[in-house]
């Protein structure tokens, strides 16, 4: 494999700006003093996962003067360093008029900085022989990722904390902006324009979330957005948010903690931090009051429809006693809904269920398709049949006891890899603040049981408190759908 020496590569030094909390509202917020800043270098940092008979992610995390939490994790099975940088902002942190800067920026990071030429990003790291490096943007959070060989985690390091402090400095960034806004208007119409029924996600969450709510708009953004962001808007959403304060990194592979606490040190230290008010401010209620039906037509071969509740955050009271209720009710080819309509009766052609737990709320969902010869009226009718079987009977304990070993397998399974561990490490600091939340998030599924279903299907599944999406075929309808005017047709 090709490597790359260090010597040549530029520290990221103190050329970020200083920001101010703008866009929400939020004045400027003052800098930590000097002595809060050495207070802060010398806290000791916390050690965790000391061997035990339950399964754990042993992990040190710390944080640097400027905000940036740290977490490490060895793992000397394979010799290579896998590498995440989250920051705390998604779609949620955007304003009205501005959506899908979140995800552009997903895009933008990636073709080059102050120091690192355009389109240069991947190939420096395709050289060392990086694998997997990428991003991902949704409600809640932005991440970027890479997995190394043990000799290049300095080049991981510095590319990431470049991008971090010298993005906005590079030559012809408005060039750059008006390249990657064509590449995401493009994503947009493959994945939602010239999608089947790709207008359903937005239309249930204006529906489901109201003006001013952090989820109302989808991740992507509009496109009408999208051209209008001009260079000072979008640098102004940088400035706020992608800032050493309001993001984590994890190291996670075959590396010496001493060494790598150094390389942090290094090229991370000297980025100034934000001016803070990452929070959002209070966010409109939101719950139904009443069941809403809503009827689409797309340019589709058979009809669906999609059935929709508010429930409860991820992590919340109540989201694991709803995993465990979506897998028991559509989880797979053993689920209720999926025997019963497929296999026994054969008037679906599919149709599952799930619980999708945001920061700030979450959503469950059932879908279906019928089979040719059947309606979605037919359908639906099973369903309440089945919902109204679970807030009455006691699920068997055959079904918990299933659903609740495949959830931990599969926890489990992804424990196998540096990747895997990280990514777990990370999603516990993101949504509770405890990167060894491992053990609590292993007891709240293991101590769900069938009064807890009995429960969240009385207060979660009601028939007075959710959202029907209905979709009919239409030659002439746009692929991606649109909701029918009854009062015009």
């Amino acid at each position: 494999m090709t490597t790359m020496t260090t010597t040549t590569i530029k520290t990221s030094a103190t050329s970020r700006k200083a920001k101010t909390a703008s866009g929400l509202g939020l004045g400027p917020m003052k800098k930590p003093s000097a002595v809060t800043l050495a207070l802060a270098v010398l806290v000791a940092p916390a050690v965790h996962g000391a061997p035990t008979g339950e399964p754990n992610i042993a992990f040190e995390k710390y944080t640097l003067a400027n905000g940036l939490d740290v977490i490490l994790h060895e793992d000397h099975r394979v010799p290579t360093v896998y590498v995440e940088v989250v920051y705390k902002v998604g779609s949620k942190d955007e304003v009205k008029g501005k959506t899908g800067f979140a995800h552009l920026f997903e895009h933008i990071m990636f073709q080059g900085t102050k120091h690192v030429a355009e389109d240069m990003h991947f190939k420096l790291l395709q050289e060392a022989g990086a694998t997997g490096t990428n991003g991902s943007t949704n409600f809640d959070r932005t991440n970027y990722l890479q997995t190394v060989p043990t000799n290049q985690l300095e080049l991981a390091l510095w590319l990431e904390s470049d991008r971090m402090g010298f993005l906005l400095e590079r030559d012809s960034f408005q060039k750059t902006l008006d390249n990657q806004r064509d590449v995401v208007k493009n994503e947009r119409r493959q994945s939602v324009e010239n999608q089947p029924m790709g207008a359903a996600m937005q239309v249930r969450l204006e529906a489901m979330f109201p003006m001013g709510h952090p989820y109302h708009h989808e991740v992507i953004g509009s496109m009408a957005d999208l051209s209008a962001a001009s260079e000072a808007d979008v640098k102004s959403f940088f400035d706020k948010w992608y800032a050493p304060n309001n993001a984590v990194i994890a190291i996670s592979g075959d590396f010496d903690p001493a060494k790598a606490k150094q390389l942090v040190e290094k090229y991370f230290g000297a980025v100034p931090a934000g001016s803070g008010g990452f929070e959002r401010p209070s966010v409109p209620p939101i719950g139904m009051t009443g069941e809403r039906r809503i009827a689409m037509e797309a340019k589709i071969q058979r009809p669906s429809e999609s059935i929709a509740w508010h429930s409860p955050a991820n992590f919340a009271p109540g989201d694991a006693e709803l995993d465990v209720l979506a897998a028991i009710l559509g989880g797979g080819k053993t689920s209720r809904l999926y025997k019963r309509l497929v296999y026994d009766m054969k008037i679906a052609q599919s149709v599952s269920a799930g619980q999708s737990g945001f920061k700030l709320g979450g959503l469950f969902s059932i879908g279906f398709t019928p089979m040719p010869g059947h309606t979605l009226a037919e359908i639906e009718k099973v369903v309440d049949e089945e919902l109204e079987k679970l807030r009455r009977e006691p699920a068997e304990p055959r079904e918990i006891e299933r659903v609740k070993n495949q959830i931990e397998a599969s926890m489990f399974n992804g424990l196998e890899t540096a990747r895997g561990k990280a990514s777990r490490l990370l999603a516990y600091y993101t949504f509770v603040g405890d990167p060894g939340y491992m053990k609590q998030d292993l007891a709240r599924y293991r101590a769900v049981d069938a009064a807890g279903i009995t429960r969240a299907a009385n207060e979660v599944l009601r028939k007075d408190a959710r959202l029907i999406i209905t979709f009919e075929p239409n030659p002439k309808a746009p692929i991606m759908g649109r909701v029918i005017d009854r009062a015009k047709s």
